[in-house]
């Protein structure tokens, strides 16, 4: 009895240390195993046997991983201080590299990205900052990737998601750009205005040309103005036709020059 006491209980404490020893590694995930110290081949999705106290099983997500970079203070070139706040997508290409080279690639990640973040906008004024993310975007995370490449991390995105300035600069920034759209209205409306003195200079010039033309025009005018059921009605008359009617009545000629007195005789 003693000896079928002691294999059953060779038998559970053996199965208890493979049932322990068993680990599943999910298809998103790759295992990474020291054994002894020593590392082994990547462990793929499955069943997989670990040996407790031998092997030591470090766990790799290959998922995409969002890494918000928090508020950083910078001074832009022109001396305008911000405060700008990113975002980082990125995946792990290579997990025993993520696990050899760097203690935590995460972390290490994003100490890198706010760094970048810092002297890459310090070099760009505040224009730049605000109308050329996407340029800003790209330089962002071509040296970021340059420093995540080793360690087996590829950066997919980097994006600036918001920037706050001080609301001093914000209202004048916005005097600035009414200035600039009153400006350009201006500028608009000159043409417009040489333009249609162009326009008009050509019609006077046809018009010139046909008299009977500008007669139509006038009875056209007329029409118009008595379309909107006006009480007044201007009916312009040309010089040429009113003029000999004026010099027939007198109206407007020279007075005649008063008879001279004769001199008196002393």
């Amino acid at each position: 009895m003693t000896a079928i006491a002691i294999v059953l209980a060779v038998l559970i404490l053996g199965g208890a240390l493979l049932f322990s020893s068993l680990r599943v590694i999910s298809e998103y995930e790759r295992g990474v195993v020291f054994r002894l110290g020593h590392i082994r081949p990547l462990y793929g999705p499955g069943l997989h046997v670990v040996w407790p106290g031998i092997d030591r099983l470090q766990r790799v997500d290959e998922r995409v991983v969002t890494l918000t970079i928090p508020p950083q203070e910078v001074i832009t070139k022109d001396n305008v201080p911000a405060r700008v706040n990113a975002v980082v997508l990125f995946n792990v290409t290579d997990p025993v590299k993520a696990v050899m080279v760097v203690e935590n690639y995460a972390v290490a990640t994003s100490q890198i990205a706010q760094t970048t973040l810092r002297s890459i906008l310090g070099r760009a004024d505040l224009d730049t900052l605000l109308a050329h993310r996407e340029e800003l975007n790209q330089d962002l995370r071509t040296i970021i990737e340059l420093q995540t490449q080793p360690w087996g991390i590829d950066v997919r995105t980097v994006e600036i998601k918001d920037v706050e300035i001080p609301e001093q600069m914000q209202r004048a920034m916005a005097r600035e750009a009414e200035a600039e759209r009153e400006r350009r209205a201006k500028v608009i409306n000159a043409r417009g205005e040489l333009q249609a003195s162009g326009e008009l200079k050509q019609a006077a010039d046809m018009l010139s040309q046909s008299p009977a033309s500008l007669q139509l025009r006038y009875l056209q005018t007329l029409l118009e103005l008595g379309a909107d059921q006006n009480s007044t009605v201007v009916f312009p008359l040309p010089m040429d036709i009113i003029g000999p009617l004026l010099g027939r009545l007198g109206v407007g000629a020279d007075p005649a020059p008063a008879p001279a007195e004769p001199p008196k005789v002393s």
